[in-house]
């Protein structure tokens, strides 16, 4: 969290752009389920994926992260922008139209 607020500052970025939260469990339901039936045709298989993986990427809590984030942010005078990120894509991809879809949000406001 430290190291994205510095490189904002050595970019002298005015604002971070973070995933709105709003219908996240389903996108990541949607991805545990496709990788599931991905690894196995077989129900019993694909629910034991299912599970091990959704321990896997529920170690962390995304909305405590987003909350240090937002006020680490704040003490910088940096703001916090949020907007849809989209489902499928590689991490940058995700975050390249996560930006896009803020930057276009900037305009229309």
């Amino acid at each position: 969290m430290k190291e994205i607020i510095a490189i904002a500052q050595t970019y002298s970025a005015v604002s971070i752009v973070l995933p709105k939260l709003g219908d996240m469990r389903e996108q990541v339901q949607s991805e545990i389920q496709s990788k599931a039936e991905q690894k196995s045709e077989l129900l019993e298989v694909q629910k034991q994926y299912a599970k091990q993986y959704r321990v896997s990427v529920h170690q962390w809590s995304y909305g405590r992260l987003m909350a240090n984030i937002h006020s680490s942010a704040l003490k910088a005078g940096i703001v916090i922008e949020e907007s849809k990120q989209p489902i499928r894509g590689s991490p940058q991809e995700k975050a390249k139209e996560l930006a896009i879809a803020a930057y276009h949000s900037r305009k229309i406001n």
